[in-house]
């Protein structure tokens, strides 16, 4: 089956991505639902699609201007080892809002690989990068 890729939020299948985050992924396990639904809200997001159905996700956090960070980037387990992941990055890649930013961020634990193929690289300054982090956010009781 082809293999399509789309920024039509009204096609996500927003209860997968919700239940893969949450329960499958290694870097927001636990993620309400509402938390999930405000994220794609306010962001580019792009559905990776076979048949119709979800295989894929990926959001960007963008200005379209000057600066873009991507993040929540997955292939579903039973869609694997097709290139799907290549495909997505070539859309993610390929968007007009996206072209000609002045600094294009991710974080990545796994699939440094891939990214690289499509210019990321380690910080020139990683002394000067700051952030504000907080491991098992939603797996941790809150008072906010």
């Amino acid at each position: 089956m082809e293999f399509t890729v789309d920024t039509d939020k009204a096609r996500l299948d927003v209860a997968r991505i919700h239940r893969y985050l949450g329960e499958e992924s290694t870097w927001a396990l636990g993620i309400p639902r509402e938390t999930v639904d405000r994220a794609i809200a306010h962001s580019l997001c792009f559905g990776g699609y076979v048949g119709g159905a979800q295989a894929a996700f990926a959001r960007v956090v963008t200005d379209q201007a000057t600066f873009a960070y991507l993040l929540d980037v997955f292939v579903l387990p039973e869609y694997q080892g097709r290139g799907y992941g290549t495909r997505l990055m070539d859309a993610v890649m390929a968007h007009p809002g996206l072209q000609g930013l002045r600094k294009f961020m991710l974080t990545t634990t796994t699939a440094a690989p891939l990214y690289a193929r499509y210019g990321f690289t380690p910080p020139a300054m990683p002394e000067a990068l700051m952030e504000r982090a907080f491991a098992d956010m939603y797996r941790q009781p809150r008072d906010r």
